[in-house]
């Protein structure tokens, strides 16, 4: 399978009409972890929303291609079985459908209609995964992350990951609201996929969980742009000194 590629060129984004991206480029290749990082109400949630479709976001330029084929001209459902993945800052509780049952249609949905993945094959699979990840195997019998804790919905985030095997991973905010041991278990997983074939985008506002996933890039948003990038050390100057420094070399450049 070849190295996948996402590549983002000049993106603008509106709400009803109100500008939210601006001109925001990144590409993202397997093998590749990039961070997001940014102060409240930057942007960085309805990228992710916009990459997978939702269709609150109107894009008004720009393009996004994974593997070179045209994203936005996707639905939803085309980019997940094209191996772009979302895992949701506030995943949403679905009554009557069982998280195995929910997991299992959306990996039929990626394979060939005629050959479904086998069910013991399947049992085994998702079990083996759910303890990896510390959770309890009887989850997968109880609805949708219907009376989840925070965490464990989150941790669910990541068994979806493991089990569908993506090609690029958008985790925005995967670890709001986790405790230590929490984040530790989450970045477990996303290491666990790390290779040529898998490239993810990390969604945060806390250096935290970039210390157990290491970035190889980290962006800094501001006003739907990216303003600055760099690695895993620009993650540790923000830890350090906050936003303002990044406020004021903002402002000396428009003083120019």
């Amino acid at each position: 399978m070849t190295t996948p590629v996402l590549e983002i060129h000049n993106l603008h984004l509106a709400i009803d009409g109100k500008p939210i991206l601006k001109g925001l480029s990144l590409t993202i290749r397997g093998g590749e972890i990039h961070a997001i990082m940014g102060p409240n109400g930057t942007g960085k949630t309805s990228l992710s929303q916009a990459l997978m479709g939702h269709p609150r976001y109107q894009v008004t330029e720009g393009q996004v291609l994974l593997d070179g084929e045209d994203v936005l001209a996707m639905k939803p459902d085309q980019r997940a079985r094209k191996g772009l993945f979302l895992a949701m800052q506030y995943p949403s509780e679905i009554s009557g459908v069982t998280t195995a049952n929910f997991l299992r249609a959306a990996i039929n949905a990626r394979r060939d209609e005629k050959h479904p993945i086998p069910l013991k094959e399947f049992r085994d699979r998702l079990d083996e995964v759910m303890r990896f990840l510390e959770m309890d195997p009887k989850f997968a019998n109880r609805y949708l992350n219907e009376g989840f804790s925070g965490g464990e919905k989150k941790r669910n985030e990541i068994v979806q990951m493991l089990m569908l095997q993506p090609r690029i991973a958008i985790l925005d905010e995967i670890d709001s609201g986790l405790d230590i041991d929490a984040i530790k278990v989450v970045a477990k997983g996303v290491n666990s996929l790390i290779g040529p074939e898998f490239g993810a985008l990390i969604i945060t506002h806390y250096q935290r969980i970039l210390s157990y996933v290491k970035p190889d890039y980290v962006h800094i948003m501001f006003d739907g742009r990216i303003v600055k990038s760099g690695d895993a050390r620009l993650a540790e100057e923000l830890e350090q000194k906050g936003y303002d420094w990044i406020r004021e070399e903002l402002a000396h450049v428009g003083d120019r």
